[in-house]
């Protein structure tokens, strides 16, 4: 039967992991505030769920640009992914040890490859291990294959695009960070950058989707959300975010509770702001 929910649970995943199809992907890195010592690759090699194999958002990215991990064509995406054993005919669980940082954002980026079949485990590690499953330190020896892309261009959003939504301001844009960065009223933890908002955007801080536990709250919880903000989740298009990461936590909500093609703006708050000519809002609205 298709699986309609984009998150699966621990213990769905203890008991398929050793299907043919299944591949798992360790999707964490460590943010600018993250205090635990040494780097999210570190983590994952100290302790993984067995067969993981992980993703770096910052190399399986374009390279000819500097903003941060954007997502790269499909060639240099295909041929890093069949690498990692990631292809044709898999379901791909993917997880982190971080409130989804960045799962979701891995999830997002196969999906405008065109690879459906993509979910994420919800809690992450500590829910696998919660869940009495094994974590191993041994380095996966993943067999490749063959992945074939098939862009789907409505699931991205990029500078000019997204100019052309604030200017005829027909397309609900959400932002997933804190809303004192939101406002204004904090400076951006990118230091060159100016504090504010894309002008006509709304702020949902990703935070608010998620349990104290670090899951993903239900369908139900999150439809709760959104009626408490008076957004219609009906009328999400775009969502953003820093640099393109939680924004996907965003979309992957929203998949949960059956809107599956919001788009992302990929360069977020790191493009729009640097750029003069792009109008920047601050208050609230």
């Amino acid at each position: 039967m298709p699986m309609t929910d984009p998150l699966v649970n621990a213990g769905w995943l203890k008991d398929h992991i050793a299907a043919p199809d299944i591949r798992v992907v360790d999707a964490t890195v460590l943010a600018p505030w993250d205090d635990r010592s040494g780097t999210a690759r570190q983590m994952y090699e100290a302790a993984h769920i067995p067969g993981a194999v992980y993703f770096d958002i910052d190399d399986i990215a374009d390279k000819d640009t500097d903003l941060p991990h954007m997502l790269p064509d499909p060639v240099r995406f295909s041929a890093k992914v069949r690498k990692l054993g990631l292809g044709d005919g898999n379901r791909i669980i993917v997880y982190d040890a971080n409130r989804f940082l960045a799962s979701a954002r891995v999830w997002w980026m196969f999906r405008p490859m065109g690879h459906a079949e993509v979910f994420v485990l919800d809690g992450g590690l500590d829910a696998w291990l919660q869940a009495g499953g094994k974590a191993e330190d041994m380095p996966p020896v993943p067999v490749e294959r063959h992945f074939t892309p098939r862009l789907r261009a409505d699931l991205i959003r990029d500078a000019k695009q997204m100019l052309r939504a604030v200017t005829d301001g027909r397309e609900l844009i959400l932002d997933a960070r804190a809303r004192d960065r939101f406002t204004g009223e904090t400076p951006e933890p990118r230091p060159e950058l100016p504090s504010g908002h894309i002008p006509g955007s709304r702020c949902l801080p990703y935070g608010e989707l998620c349990t104290d536990a670090g899951a993903m709250k239900s369908a139900d919880e999150i439809r709760a959300v959104f009626s408490a903000l008076g957004i219609s989740p009906a009328d999400v298009r775009i969502t953003t975010c820093g640099s393109g990461v939680t924004a996907a936590i965003l979309a992957l909500a929203l998949a949960r509770i059956g809107y599956g093609d919001v788009a992302v703006y990929d360069g977020s708050w790191a493009e729009w702001s640097r750029n003069p000519k792009h109008p920047v809002a601050t208050g609230a609205e």
